[in-house]
């Protein structure tokens, strides 16, 4: 969190670090090297991450059903084809040997029987797995869905600690597990399971001997699996993560290219991403060596069973040892033999397959508590009761709530509320037959005495007074990092204060519900953020409800309507990649004629014209003049040129204010502003 010791706090751009943590790094990630991997297999996932998951899947209960009906039907086709060997070669294979004439009939009919066994087994196997899928789709979307709803309502800290790379990896590395667990992995642990029983079962019904023998075999080969499966959890959920940290980093890469190419920064950062990559790629290759080999070992004990069964009741047969069996075999015979060898292979590679598909869930389960990580983050919390409601005034003066938009704002201040009046006297909302004042919203917003710090331990806001009247502007200058930044995040609520108080016309912002304080609010940043979509639905953006009239009225008062007539589509021209066809100017216009469709009666201009040309900066300042107009606007400016016309000037240095007055009275003094205007002193 070192930066923000030193720096103000500043809006994220696409892309971007929050400045609490180095960049790139996912929470967790653990040393590379040896020393980092060995510590990998002490990981372990969270508790109730299974039970949570099913909580998903039961809303689709009858398909579920549906699946475990077909993959018992399958179960069963596949060991109805394995004792058919033993009717095969001893009721019909061998009695035809020693007949002179032999009569196929029979044989025809029983082949005939056990093929729509097989027809039966196929049909089951594919409609289970294409309902699979569409659970596994189902569930996934449901997930997506509350992932990207609960993000909505994260308050921005957690973005400012997170890069924009890592919390991707929820929707598609992560998601992407859980789908191929859902749609692979445990309809075939399933079906594994069910063949398994079923196998053993024919197999006791054949013979209890040759039954031990695999039981026997089957023990030394768990033994194994544990040793090996064991071993590659830890790994793949230390490989989630490192994926999450190696997309953070790309993600970062790809927004700053130019920076990189610019500062000629290629090596280096080829240098940082080899770093992570071979993190990942450690993991990875540790995960992935164990769930490899496990398939091959487990084969080639598989062949060895093969010939230990094969051996094992050929030597019975030979010596006439008495069968034990549930059918009440009495003796081993060819037929029984082979169909045995053949279920002892069914027996085995379930077992083979289980022991692979845990390692897919162990992953799946790495990403699900991942993505349940997330779900869990605490949204940002709003204890506001006043709103903001649309109002008319009546003849006699006061004012009655409407659904209509009259350009005209009121809060709704629930009775028992404070509130400063216009003589700075704190009343409380007198009971009214509504349960409810309206107080006219002016747009005057006064800090008194705030403190406030990013950390506990470490103030960045001491003792910050503004009072800003009704239409009156006030510009904030200083250095980098002097706190300008952070008192308009704290008008807006990103963050709640230390210590002081931040009223709007009189009431307590904390009193406000943040989604009626956020629309009372008008912001223009210096890095503009377009979205997909025509130009018309990005003016739209400031407010979803306005007409096409009115958007076009905005950006006019914007300045913006000439450039965007020029444009091949005019309004409905569709920007693409963050409205890259556009000029920094151009798209600030668009930004501005955002906030002008809003209509607030409070603006914050961040640096707005800061990243542009003196022409374009002209052209930028006249839509921003006509947008300021009648409005509270707080405008902050490394150009002192653009705020001589401000009421008020606030300049401040490291966390405080040390001038204030307008621009006259600023020069007069000839303190810091002063030296900032004539250069004496120059804004780091």
């Amino acid at each position: 969190m070192a930066e923000k010791r030193t720096t103000e706090r500043r809006p994220m751009g696409p892309g971007g670090h929050g400045p609490g943590r180095p960049h790139g790094h996912g929470p967790g990630h653990g040393p590379g090297g040896p020393r980092g991997m060995m510590a990998a297999p002490g990981m372990k996932l969270e508790k109730g991450t299974i039970p949570r998951l099913l909580t998903y899947l039961a809303q689709y209960k009858v398909r579920l059903i549906f699946v475990i009906i077909c993959i018992l039907v399958s179960a069963a086709a596949s060991v109805a084809s394995s004792l058919f060997l033993q009717s095969l070669i001893d009721d019909y294979i061998l009695p035809m040997l020693l007949e002179a004439a032999p009569v196929f009939d029979g044989l025809l009919h029983a082949i005939l029987k056990i093929g729509c066994v097989f027809l039966a087994g196929i049909l089951a196997t594919f409609f289970f797995t294409r309902t699979m899928a569409v659970v596994s789709q189902g569930t996934l979307k449901i997930i997506r869905d509350e992932m990207f709803a609960h993000m909505q309502t994260l308050p921005v800290k957690y973005f400012d600690t997170r890069t924009h790379g890592d919390v991707m990896s929820y929707y598609t590395n992560d998601a992407d597990t859980l789908r191929q667990m859902l749609s692979q992995s445990l309809p075939q642990l399933f079906s594994s399971v069910v063949s398994m029983i079923a196998v053993f079962v024919s197999m006791v019904h054949l013979s209890i001997w040759l039954t031990l023998v695999v039981l026997a075999f089957t023990v030394l080969m768990l033994v194994l699996i544990k040793k090996i499966a064991g071993r590659s959890g830890g790994f793949f959920m230390k490989q989630q993560k490192n994926i999450a940290d190696v997309n953070g980093y790309i993600e970062e890469m790809i927004n700053g290219q130019k920076v990189v190419k610019v500062f000629c920064h290629e090596e280096k950062s080829k240098e940082a991403f080899d770093r992570k990559n071979e993190e990942l790629c450690e993991a990875a290759t540790a995960a992935n060596t164990f769930a490899n080999v496990l398939m091959p070992i487990m084969g080639n004990l598989g062949y060895v069973l093969y010939v230990t069964v094969a051996v094992a009741g050929g030597a019975m047969a030979i010596s006439g040892v008495s069968n034990l069996s549930l059918g009440g075999e009495p003796v081993l015979t060819l037929g029984t033999i082979a169909s045995f060898l053949t279920l002892s292979r069914n027996f085995v590679n379930p077992i083979a397959q289980i022991s692979q598909q845990l390692n897919s869930v162990i992953m799946a389960m790495a990403g699900a508590s991942r993505i349940f990580k997330l779900l869990d983050e605490p949204s940002e919390e709003d204890h506001g009761t006043v709103t903001l409601v649309n109002a008319r005034r009546n003849e006699d003066g006061s004012l009655t709530a409407c659904e209509e938009r009259t350009g005209m704002w009121a809060w709704k201040v629930p009775d028992g509320v404070k509130r400063m009046n216009e003589d700075g006297e704190i009343v409380i909302a007198e009971d009214s037959p509504e349960g409810y004042t309206l107080v006219p919203m002016e747009g005057k917003i006064n800090l008194n005495h705030v403190d406030f710090g990013y950390e506990e331990d470490h103030s960045v806001l001491h003792d910050i007074s503004i009072y800003a009247e009704p239409g009156q502007k006030v510009a904030l200058v200083g250095a980098t990092g002097a706190g300008k930044t952070t008192i308009t995040n704290l008008i807006n609520r990103f963050y709640d204060i230390d210590d002081g108080k931040i009223r709007y016309d009189g009431i307590h912002i904390n009193k406000i519900r943040k989604e009626d304080l956020r629309r009372s609010l008008g912001v223009v940043l210096q890095d503009v953020n377009l979205f997909t979509g025509t130009v018309m639905e990005n003016i739209r953006y400031g407010r979803l409800n306005a007409t096409d009239e009115e958007c076009i009225a905005a950006a006019k008062l914007a300045n913006a309507d000439g450039f965007i007539r020029m444009l091949p589509d005019g309004y409905d021209t569709v920007l693409e990649g963050d409205g890259s066809g556009l000029s920094q100017g151009q798209r600030q216009l668009l930004s501005i004629a955002r906030a002008a469709v809003a209509d607030p009666p409070v603006m914050i201009l961040d640096e707005a014209t800061s990243s542009i040309d003196t022409r374009t900066e002209a052209i930028v300042q006249r839509g921003m003049d006509n947008l300021m107009k009648g409005r509270t606007v707080f405008v902050i400016a490394h150009r002192l040129s653009t705020i001589q016309n401000a009421d008020v000037i606030m300049v401040m240095d490291q966390g405080r204010i040390i001038e204030r007055g307008n621009h006259d009275h600023l020069m007069a003094e000839k303190g810091r502003y002063y030296q900032l205007y004539t250069g004496a002193f120059e804004l780091e």
